[in-house]
């Protein structure tokens, strides 16, 4: 359904991504009826490039474990529940006495390793290509920006190790990685930030989980302001890290609330990838890589719980 329907149907008015007087920051460079930000630059061609990266078939997950502990942002919770659905005492389905499990899931989607969509940020009530939060955020869905029409990011990646620039096994809380230090790291591991690229970064706080799930999620070091825009400017496709929110927390001096995720998502439609466990890599030393992930498709989804491969 087109953004004007919606917003007459809604009694609300927006801006098409094109009006004269919509802001700036918002618009798509994809034009008005973008819907799929940095996932533009997807094509056949860096889906080729980055096979020619797999020497081994070595793998590397990527995701982390979720269970009800796992310490995650804000009022975020997560519960698993089993149940055998009409084999209540024991009793087996027909004659041959089938038994099986079901399982429900109920909590926050944004829990463990997730890619936050394009929908999942604001700025004053407005989100990636104009869209206004009083117009497609519904209760049973986002009818616009929704995580389904995300495609499977196949590229390639590049992780850049921060502990090793910093000289420390962790990173502490507060520690800010911008563009000097970013490029610092890269160049040292002999590797280069492209177009089309995911870029991980490595800080050793996933570490903390389960040893110290408060500090782990009270604050975090991470990609600054500054390391933001550089990588918007580098048309990166998506950014994580292995910290719960990327960027860096007690957040820098004279920059707002998540005003990362507010460069990253609504400004520049680049994807966060967060809890990405990367220990493996490092310690193996794959700073380059063939990366692959596919999402479940909820229709009207904000974020999707991830488990991306690297290849090498």
């Amino acid at each position: 359904m087109a953004t004007g329907v919606l917003a007459q149907e809604s009694g609300q008015q927006e801006w098409p991504a094109n009006a004269p007087d919509a802001p700036e920051w918002c618009k798509s460079k994809w034009g008005p009826e973008d819907q799929i930000g940095a996932a533009n630059l997807l094509s056949p061609q860096l889906a080729l490039a980055a096979a020619k990266l797999v020497t081994e078939g070595k793998t590397y997950s990527l995701g982390v474990e979720v269970n009800k502990n796992t310490p995650a942002f804000g009022p975020r919770s997560w519960a698993l529940v089993i149940n055998q659905p009409g084999q209540t005492g024991g009793v087996g389905l027909g004659p041959t006495n089938t038994n099986y499990n079901d399982d429900i899931y109920m909590g926050y989607v944004g829990t463990g390793s997730q890619i936050d969509g394009i929908g999942h940020i604001g700025i004053n009530n407005v989100y990636y290509n104009c869209h206004k939060n009083s117009v497609f955020v519904q209760a049973d869905g986002l009818k616009q920006l929704g995580i389904e029409k995300v495609p499977n990011i196949v590229t390639r990646g590049v992780l850049l190790d921060m502990t090793d620039h910093f000289g420390v096994e962790m990173l502490e809380e507060g520690t800010a990685f911008n563009r000097a230090e970013i490029e610092a790291q890269a160049e040292k591991q002999g590797v280069e930030i492209r177009e089309g690229d995911v870029v991980l970064f490595y800080t050793g706080w996933l570490s903390l989980v389960g040893q110290d799930d408060k500090r782990y999620i009270s604050a975090e070091p991470g990609l600054g302001l500054d390391g933001a825009r550089y990588l918007a400017e580098k048309n990166v496709i998506a950014v994580g890290a292995d910290t719960w929110g990327v960027e860096v927390i007690p957040f820098e001096e004279g920059t707002g609330v998540f005003e990362v995720h507010q460069e990253l998502i609504p400004k520049s439609g680049i994807y966060i990838l967060e809890n990405m466990n990367t220990a493996e890599m490092v310690r193996d030393k794959v700073w380059e890589f063939m990366f692959v992930l596919g999402h479940s498709k909820i229709t009207g989804g904000v974020q999707a719980i991830i488990n991306p491969t690297a290849i090498r």
